[in-house]
């Protein structure tokens, strides 16, 4: 039977066990992979669900108060549309590029190159990781522009909301109805639209709406979101170099240690050949 003692020991040495376990599977983790895919999940998820909601409530605005005849705005609703569903393959094309950037990044950790260094000195390996520095530095310029593209919209709702703000202001020495709001000369909408443009006590009722609300800080949202998921690329870009530029070294390391490996055998076999030729004379 074992003693006390020795019961406590072997307990320290399992939870030792464990605790080197943990602290392994802890340094496998990529934390700055983990961080980039965090902020690109969210700057993504703003983008698209405020963005969409946002231009519904954009349409609402304009078949209400600027464009009460369906076909003045026909083409409009069909490009919003078409940008809601592209904002469904954005989401979902996102969603799935982080998750084989954070894989690529829980592969390039020390843990893992323990296991696979062979595989990652390989044409193959160095390949994938320049491809996906590529893409990725594609994606974050494409990005930027959606980024450009985002403030268009808050810069629109700004204007509205500084005049309502002007309108009621005590200060400004103006009639109601000489303050208007024309969303013709914005080209959102064609010029023979009615009534393409809202004035006074109409303009005033817009900017007074949930819809015009929920829209203005929706879109500032979702350029704050845009503007992040182009600093998650941006991380993941620097990421890839990072993992691409040890792949380089590595590959060439593997060579110098195989030529230095073939360069000690053969000076083993001379060295064999010249004892053998020696114990011959003798």
């Amino acid at each position: 039977m074992e003693t006390p003692s020795e019961e406590n020991q072997d307990q320290r040495q399992d939870k030792r066990g464990c605790f080197e376990c943990c602290i392994k599977c802890l340094g496998g983790v990529p934390y700055a992979s983990l961080v980039a895919t965090i902020l690109c999940f969210s700057g993504v998820a703003l983008f698209c669900g405020c963005g969409h909601v946002a231009l519904t409530g954009t349409v609402t605005i304009l078949e209400t108060y600027f464009s009460t005849v369906t076909e003045d705005h026909a083409m409009l609703t069909e490009v919003i549309q078409l940008m809601q569903y592209v904002i469904y393959g954005i989401a979902s094309f996102f969603f799935l590029y982080g998750i084989i950037l954070l894989a690529e990044g829980f592969y390039t950790t020390s843990a893992v190159k323990e296991l696979h260094s062979e595989f990652k000195t390989t044409i193959c390996g160095r390949c994938i990781s320049g491809m996906f520095v590529f893409l990725t530095y594609i994606l974050g310029v494409a990005w930027l522009g959606v980024f450009g593209f985002s403030a268009v919209p808050v810069f629109l709702f700004y204007n509205m909301w500084s005049t309502c703000a002007a309108m009621k202001s005590p200060m400004a020495n103006l009639t109601n109805d000489s303050i208007c709001v024309d969303v013709r000369q914005y080209g959102i909408i064609p010029w023979n639209a009615t009534p393409g443009k809202a004035c006074g006590n109409t303009l005033g009722q817009i900017c007074n709406t949930s819809e015009f609300y929920l829209s203005y800080h929706l879109y500032i949202v979702a350029c704050a979101g845009a503007g992040a998921t182009v600093i998650a690329l941006i991380h993941f870009l620097m990421i890839l170099s990072a993992n691409w530029a040890y792949l380089k070294d590595a590959s060439q390391m593997h060579a110098y240690q195989d030529i230095k490996m073939k360069e000690e055998r053969e000076l083993q076999d001379i060295t064999s050949r010249s004892k053998e030729c020696l114990n011959s004379y003798t």
